[in-house]
């Protein structure tokens, strides 16, 4: 079947800048003749240590989900992407939804925030499978494409990877010899994280992403964060080769491509350590205390319901 990955350009906080920029993306897709048309993590907003994220998240019917649901029945396609989703118990979650002209398929909702990302939501606890007519598929986003415990919710289990990324790159920081060979590192991980992935679980994997330049403060640090999106729009078959991808250098657009899906059992084995691949030194400190002031900074700023603020419906046709 022929599936499409989106790679966005985002407008970080702009809702309904994105989902206009997604709508026309997922029409071209559709355009080409693709039936799985996936969206990037963090559609509706981007992602960045930025104010300007509390007021974006949507609840579950909100102009997110209709976006989805739309572009599915109009294309008669199966339409996937996660945002920025508040519950009703008041908390936001990293959303991943998959439509079918028939209405929502299933849910996963991201298990464990990334740097930074935990200002602005809390984990899940589901197992990321969605049961699609008689196939099932493994929803996945960014750093779960990192993690060993990922791949073992989805051995034997799935017949076909869908998610995104919205992965960040290192900074420019001096010494720059020094951080340029990190980011070098981390530009090679963020790719190499996605194809490897379905070697681990034996199937095709459908990848969206952004593109385009990130500035924003750093968490308890006087620096700027300056950088841009890493990885690409890519789709992988079951061996782990890359059968189409859009570099971030690209721009926005779209990848397609014809997939089997199937399980057809994996070529390396899962290893027993929690990391897939090597995180870098700057990654792994940014892991440890963007998780901690993140967790404080999301009970200040985005516990309960009092910010959210869904934007006027967009959405065409």
């Amino acid at each position: 079947m022929k599936v499409a990955a989106i790679q966005l350009q985002p407008v970080i906080g702009d809702v309904n800048a994105n989902l206009a920029a997604c709508e026309k993306l997922a029409n071209e897709a559709a355009g080409r003749g693709a039936k799985w048309i996936i969206l990037p993590e963090f559609f509706t907003t981007g992602m960045a240590f930025d104010e300007r994220l509390i007021k974006t998240a949507l609840p579950e019917d909100g102009p997110g989900l209709t976006l989805l649901k739309s572009l599915s029945k109009r294309h008669n396609a199966i339409v996937g992407g996660s945002f920025l989703c508040r519950d009703d118990d008041g908390q936001v979650r990293n959303a991943f939804f998959l439509a079918s002209p028939q209405g929502i398929l299933g849910r996963h909702d991201k298990d464990l925030p990334t740097m930074w990302e935990n200002c602005y939501y809390v984990g899940g606890k589901d197992d990321g499978t969605i049961k699609v007519s008689d196939m099932t598929v493994g929803s996945a986003l960014c750093w779960e494409f990192m993690r060993s415990q990922t791949a073992r919710r989805f051995l034997g289990k799935v017949d076909m990877v869908v998610g995104g990324s919205c992965w960040w790159s290192v900074p420019e920081w001096l010494p720059k010899s020094v951080t340029s060979n990190w980011e070098t590192e981390n530009s090679r991980t963020a790719l190499e994280s996605v194809s490897s992935f379905a070697t681990f679980v034996g199937t095709p994997v459908v990848h969206a992403s952004h593109c385009g330049t990130i500035e924003c403060d750093m968490p308890w640090m006087p620096l700027k964060y300056r950088g841009y999106y890493e990885a690409g729009a890519m789709i992988v078959d079951a061996d782990g080769n890359v059968l189409s991808i859009r570099k971030r250098e690209e721009g926005p657009g779209i990848v397609t491509a014809e997939v089997v899906p199937g399980r057809i059992g994996p070529k390396n084995e899962i290893p027993k350590q929690f990391w897939l691949h090597k995180r870098g030194p700057l990654p792994a400190f940014a892991w440890m205390y963007q998780r901690w002031h993140g967790k404080r900074w999301y009970a200040k700023n985005m516990a309960g319901n009092q910010h959210t603020l869904p934007p006027k419906q967009t959405i065409s046709g």
